[in-house]
């Protein structure tokens, strides 16, 4: 049987009352690219860290290259790259400088070590700034010259934790063509973390929809926005005399809507078809004294499927942010 790149089972994590991966299983097949989409505290980073070694499970298990996580730490971190989400490169250094203590630190040495130097500059496209020092660098060549670092040793599955995080739209779609091209030049498996919408659509094979420590959703993009069939409605609603609830119930009844979710003052409808439905809408809005401030409709996104699994939009982090600082200060309590 052919061993899967990564197969995690019942995995979980607590830091003292707060459960920061909750018994999450799924599996990355070889030379795939797959995605954890959620917010900030959903969870990702935890499982990354448990995967590339540096975190110890509370229970469930994991296999990185066929190695257990727990039992054989040693064979894993050979077999992997990682970069992480904060950048781990010394500025004073130069890039030829960083990639050569990186070699010598995973024994390459010589003139492997230089060809390996010169391999990864150019993959890079950091070979005029070889000798740069790296606090001059942009933030898109940072990221870079560690996607670089990361594979000079060839690793099976490369880790990449929020790899765009903070950069412009140009230099996204730069990093996006490296990654693309890790897959389709060097056949590497890699296991990407993101709160991205389109980063997960453009790059992921599949993506597994993780909040609040649980994966709720998982399948290519297209498997995912097809699951929620039909249209999208959105309508929003600036005064009234009944309840959102109600309304929406009753818009329901009528048949043509499937299901709704509550976003604040605007109701997100699924419908078989949009056109058929907006008509409606403004027939039983009328009819119970409800004024309609805008409506509006689109085909499924991994927008709408986020919202679909988890009644919220992933844009709103308010209380991610919040379990994020919990767990940190659960962790530094725990040192």
């Amino acid at each position: 049987m052919v061993k899967k790149a990564i197969s995690v089972r019942g995995l979980t994590k607590r830091f003292g009352d707060l459960v920061a991966v909750d018994g999450i299983s799924f599996d990355v097949e070889n030379g795939e690219i797959f995605g954890f989409l959620g917010p900030n505290g959903a969870g990702k980073t935890t499982t990354i860290n448990i995967l590339v070694t540096i975190m110890k499970p509370t229970s469930g298990e994991a296999f990185v290259a066929g190695y257990n996580v727990l039992e054989d730490p040693v064979k894993v971190r050979e077999r992997i790259g990682v970069v992480f989400q904060d950048n781990t490169v010394d500025r004073n250094l130069t890039g030829w400088e960083n990639l050569y203590i990186h070699g010598l630190i995973y024994g390459l040495k010589g003139e492997e070590l230089r060809r390996k130097i010169e391999e990864s500059l150019e993959f890079a496209e950091l070979t005029k700034f070889r000798d740069v020092p790296v606090k001059n660098y942009s933030g898109g060549m940072v990221r870079r010259l560690e996607i670089a670092r990361a594979l000079m040793h060839k690793p099976e599955v490369l880790f990449l934790d929020e790899p765009t995080i903070g950069l412009d739209p140009h230099t996204r779609a730069r990093i996006w063509e490296y990654i693309r091209r890790l897959r389709e030049e060097g056949g590497v498996t890699i296991f990407m973390t993101t709160h991205y919408m389109d980063e997960a659509e453009k790059l992921c094979d599949r993506v597994a929809i993780i909040d609040h420590g649980k994966i709720v959703a998982i399948g290519s993009p297209d498997e995912l926005k097809s699951n929620l069939g039909g249209d999208i409605l959105y309508v929003k609603v600036s005064d009234r005399t009944i309840s959102l609830k109600e309304f929406a119930e009753e818009i329901l009844e009528e048949g043509t809507a499937l299901s709704y979710k509550l976003l604040g003052d605007t109701l997100a409808f699924k419908v078989r078809s949009a056109s058929k439905a907006i008509p409606l809408v403004f027939r039983v809005a009328d009819s119970m004294n409800v004024t309609i401030e805008e409506i509006k409709y689109a085909q499924p996104s991994l927008g709408d499927v986020f919202l679909h699994y988890t009644g919220r939009e992933l844009r709103d982090e308010e209380g991610d942010w919040k379990e994020m600082a919990r767990m940190r200060i659960a962790v530094r309590r725990r040192r």
